[in-house]
C-alpha cells in the first residue's frame, strides 16, 4: 500500500476534479504492474495497472488501490467491472470513497462478483493524500486552506516587518509543493503591494501556476503606478482580482486589457464577502484554494469561520516581542473553550522545522475584538 501510495502522488495536483489514486497488482508475492490516475478523463490507476500488465492477471492476483474503486460510469467505465472481468482474486484497498454514489458500493460489487476485499489498509494515510477531493465530495465546496510560517511564540515578522526568512529552505520548498496540490493560490491587496509575489509553484526545478487570486476589494493594487508581476508576467491569464463595486469599474476594464480577470462580487463595503466567493469558485469548479496570506486576509478567514484547514510551520526562532507581528489575531479568546483548534493532526519535520497541520475547529462561542482589528479592507 505504501507503494501505491507513493505512485498516487505522480499525479500531484493534476488529477483536480478527480483524487489521486495509485494501484498495483502482485502475482506470488511480487509486484507486476503498477498504475496511477494522470489527470481527469484518463484511465484510473486500476486500468492503467491493468494495461500495463498487458494479459490476464494469474491465478490468485491481488490488486492494492489506495482508494474504493468506483463502481459507476463517468467520464470513464466503472472499475469494479473491470477487476471483475480480469479475473483478479483480492482487492485490498485503503480509504473508502467519500463521494455518495460509491461510498462502500465498489465493495459490495466486487465482493458480488467472488473477489474477496480488505479494506482500511494504511487508511489514515489514503484518506489525507486527497484533502481537497474528500472536502468536495463531503461538503460540496472548496476547501480553503491556509499556510503559514511562524516562530517558535507565533510571530511572523519583527516589530519593524522583517521576515524573511523565518523558516528554512526545505520548509519553504514544502509550502511550495502544497502551493502545486491546490487548484488556486489566494493573497491580499497588502501582500502584493509590499512583496510583488510571483505566486507560482517551482517543485524539482519546473515552475507551474495555478489560479491566482488577489482580494482586493478597492483595487489598490490597479492604482499603483508599477503593475505587480501577476498583472504583467506570462501567467496573467491565470490571474483573476476578487474585488467589490467599490473598486471601479475603470479598473476592472484596465486589468481586462492586460488580460486579467476579475470577479466582481457584491458588497455593502469594500470588503469581499468569503460566502460569495466560495460559491463563485464551486460554480467555477475549483475545488480548493491555498490562502498565503497576509495577515489580515488570513484571519478574516478565521473570524468569518470560513477557514477549512491549516498549515503552519514552526521555526526554532524565538522573538519574545509583544510588538512582533502575529499572522492571526482580531479575536477575543476569554476561556479555553472559546479558543479554536486543529483536529485530524499531522506533524512533520523540514529541516529543523516542523509543520503542523489540520482540519480547524471553531467553538461555539468566538468573540471578535473589534478595538484590535481593522475590518475596513483586505491586505494591510
Amino acid at each position: 500500500m505504501r507503494r501505491a501510495l507513493a505512485l498516487a502522488k505522480r499525479g500531484w495536483g493534476d488529477t483536480h476534479p478527480n483524487p489521486m489514486v495509485g494501484a498495483l497488482i502482485v502475482e506470488d508475492g511480487a509486484v507486476v504492474a503498477e498504475g496511477f490516475h494522470v489527470r481527469a478523463g484518463e484511465d484510473h490507476a486500476e486500468i492503467s495497472a491493468l494495461k500495463a500488465l498487458g494479459r490476464k492477471p494469474a491465478p490468485g492476483a491481488t490488486l492494492y488501490v489506495t482508494l474504493e474503486p468506483c463502481c459507476t460510469h463517468g467520464r470513464t467505465p466503472p472499475c469494479t467491472d473491470a477487476i471483475v472481468n480480469a479475473g483478479i482474486t483480492r482487492v485490498v484497498t485503503g480509504a473508502t470513497d467519500p463521494n455518495p454514489a460509491h461510498a462502500g458500493k465498489g465493495f459490495d460489487v466486487l465482493r458480488a462478483g467472488g473477489i474477496e476485499v480488505e479494506t482500511g489498509v494504511l487508511a489514515e494515510e489514503c484518506a489525507d493524500l486527497n484533502l481537497i477531493f474528500n472536502h468536495w465530495m463531503g461538503t460540496g465546496r472548496p476547501l480553503f486552506a491556509a499556510k503559514s510560517g511562524v516562530t517558535l511564540d507565533g510571530k511572523v515578522a519583527t516589530r519593524t516587518g522583517d521576515s524573511r526568512w523565518i523558516t528554512g529552505e526545505q520548509s519553504r520548498a514544502d509550502g511550495h509543493r502544497w502551493r502545486r496540490l491546490f487548484p488556486a493560490i489566494a493573497v491580499g491587496a497588502g501582500t502584493v503591494r509590499a512583496d510583488n509575489p510571483r505566486l507560482t509553484a517551482r517543485v524539482g526545478g519546473t515552475e507551474w501556476c495555478p489560479w491566482r487570486f488577489v482580494f482586493d476589494g478597492l483595487l489598490r493594487t490597479v492604482a499603483d503606478q508599477a503593475m505587480p508581476k501577476v498583472y504583467t508576467d506570462e501567467y496573467r491569464e491565470r490571474t483573476i482580482v476578487v474585488t467589490t463595486p467599490h473598486g471601479g469599474m475603470g479598473y476592472v476594464r484596465k486589468l481586462g486589457a492586460l488580460g486579467v480577470k476579475t470577479w466582481v462580487l457584491p458588497a455593502a463595503a469594500p470588503k469581499v464577502n468569503f460566502q460569495d466567493f466560495r460559491r463563485r469558485c464551486g460554480e467555477e469548479g475549483i475545488t480548493g484554494v491555498f490562502f498565503e496570506g497576509g495577515a489580515q486576509l488570513l484571519s478574516e478567514l478565521l473570524q468569518m469561520r470560513e477557514l477549512d484547514y491549516l498549515l503552519t510551520y514552526h521555526a526554532p526562532v524565538l522573538f519574545a516581542d509583544d510588538k512582533g507581528k502575529s499572522i492571526l489575531r482580531g479575536l477575543r479568546t476569554e476561556t479555553l473553550d472559546q479558543a479554536i483548534r486543529l483536529e485530524r493532526v499531522r506533524h512533520e519535520v523540514h529541516g529543523d522545522d516542523t509543520l503542523m497541520r489540520g482540519f480547524v475547529k471553531y467553538p461555539e462561542k468566538m468573540l471578535v475584538d473589534e478595538a484590535t482589528f481593522t475590518r475596513k479592507h483586505y491586505g494591510e
